[in-house]
């Protein structure tokens, strides 16, 4: 497997919210143009443009910003800070998210869209719950003997 694929997988995926990973999945299939490559935010996270709203970020910073509603960039800047200590301490090895946040920042973006979704769509597959199949389309009730219990 791809270093970028396992970094993603057990570093990054884990500390996203499921909204988040929904909000992504949701900019790589339109193809927005609020999701950026070679920056975190746009404006840049610097001190001087803390509390100014994000206008656009990357992967990491978009399911922060839009999946979890963070608004300024020092919150979504602090957001990406921590989802990569978090990945590197979980993948035991420092820095092991650049892994990631190279091949996100350096893939074309077609071909980042294209690999980078099916990775988002499997995380968002495997939180659902699956439900049983009802092929009679017939509403579920209790069996008598459980309900009375």
């Amino acid at each position: 497997m791809e270093s970028w694929r396992l970094v993603w997988r057990d570093g990054f995926v884990p500390v996203l919210s499921t909204a988040g990973l929904e909000s992504l999945r949701d900019a790589l299939r339109g193809d927005d143009p609020r999701l950026t490559q070679g920056s975190t935010t746009t404006p840049p996270p610097l001190m001087c443009v803390q509390d100014w709203p994000v206008e656009a970020a990357c992967a990491l910073g978009f399911c922060g910003w839009q999946g979890d509603e963070l608004e300024s960039v020092g919150q979504v800047e602090e957001f990406f800070a921590r989802a990569c200590f978090e990945a590197d301490q979980r993948l035991g090895e420092p820095a092991a998210c650049r892994w990631f946040l190279n091949w996100f920042d350096d893939t074309p973006r077609d071909e980042m869209r294209r690999e980078l979704l099916a990775e988002v769509e499997l995380a968002i597959a495997q939180r659902l719950p699956i439900e049983a199949p009802n092929p009679a389309n017939k509403p579920l009730t209790m069996q008598p003997e459980i309900a009375a219990a």
